[in-house]
C-alpha cells in the first residue's frame, strides 16, 4: 500500500481524531491517556510540526509530529491506525519528523514511550534511538522510556 505524508495543523479535525485515537490505544495500555500538557501552537512551524499518513484511498492511516524542548525536537503522538500496520509506516512517520526536525535546525530528536508499547521500543532501538536522561512530564515515572538520536548525514536531504 502507498501512504502519502502531509503536514496538518494540529488542531484539524483529522488529526484530532487520530490524536484520540492514540489516547485510547495509551488508555487500553495503561489504564489512562498521556498527561502531558501539549497545546496546538507547540506543533506550528518553525517550532514544530504534525504529518498526517494518507492510504491510496486518501483515509487518515497515521501521524505524528515534532515540539520544541529546548534545543531539542521532541517527538509525539506517532501512531498508525491497525488496518495500515506492519506496513512500514511508523518508520516513514518517523523518518518524516527527524527530517522536518532537521530542517527547523534541530539537531537531536528525543521521545518518551513506555515498555507497554514493546513494538514502538523495538523500532526506534532499530532506528537508532538510545536511551537518554528523563524529561517532561513522565521523567520520574517508574518504566518510563526516554531515547534520543542524532540527527546527521543520515537524513535524506
Amino acid at each position: 500500500m502507498q501512504f502519502t505524508l502531509s503536514r496538518t495543523p494540529y488542531d484539524s479535525p483529522v488529526a484530532r481524531a487520530l490524536c484520540d485515537e492514540v489516547q485510547a490505544e495509551y488508555v487500553q495500555r495503561y489504564g489512562s491517556g498521556d498527561m502531558t500538557e501539549l497545546a496546538d501552537a507547540d506543533f506550528a512551524p518553525p517550532n514544530g510540526d504534525f504529518l498526517v499518513a494518507y492510504d491510496e484511498a486518501g483515509e487518515p492511516a497515521g501521524c505524528g509530529g515534532w515540539r520544541s524542548h529546548g534545543e531539542d525536537a521532541e517527538m509525539k503522538r506517532v501512531f498508525v491506525r491497525a488496518s495500515a500496520r506492519r506496513q512500514g509506516l511508523a518508520k516513514r512517520i518517523v523518518a518524516a519528523v527527524e527530517a522536518s526536525a532537521a530542517e527547523a535546525g534541530r539537531k537531536r530528536v528525543i521521545l518518551e514511550t513506555g515498555p507497554r508499547q514493546p513494538e514502538a521500543v523495538a523500532m526506534y532501538k532499530l532506528l537508532g534511538y538510545t536511551p537518554v536522561p528523563g524529561f517532561g512530564y513522565y521523567s520520574e515515572e517508574d518504566g518510563s522510556i526516554h531515547l534520543g538520536k542524532e540527527l546527521g548525514s543520515d537524513l535524506p536531504h
